[in-house]
C-alpha cells in the first residue's frame, strides 16, 4: 500500500500490551494493519462458507453416495 491509501485512525489498545509493543520498537500502524488485514481474510472466509453451505453440503451428500468422481481413474 502506497502512503496515499492510508487514513488516520483511533484506536483504544491494552495499555499493557501497547507499554510493551512500544518498549519492543513494534510499529503499530503496520502491526494494527496487519491485524485487520487478518481479521478481514477470516471474515470473508467464514462468510463464504455460510453463503455457500448448501451447495458443500450437496457436493458431500453427492460423493458419500456416489464417491468421487473419475474414482476408478485414480493412479493412488
Amino acid at each position: 500500500m502506497n502512503a496515499h491509501s492510508r487514513k488516520p485512525t483511533n484506536l483504544s489498545l491494552d495499555s499493557a500490551l501497547l507499554a510493551e509493543a512500544k518498549s519492543l520498537k513494534v510499529n503499530l500502524s503496520r502491526a494494527a494493519e496487519e491485524g485487520v488485514r487478518a481479521a478481514v481474510a477470516a471474515a470473508k472466509a467464514e462468510q463464504w462458507k455460510a453463503e455457500n453451505a448448501s451447495a458443500l453440503k450437496s457436493s458431500n451428500s453427492y460423493v458419500e453416495k456416489n464417491g468421487l468422481p473419475l474414482d476408478n481413474f485414480r493412479q493412488f
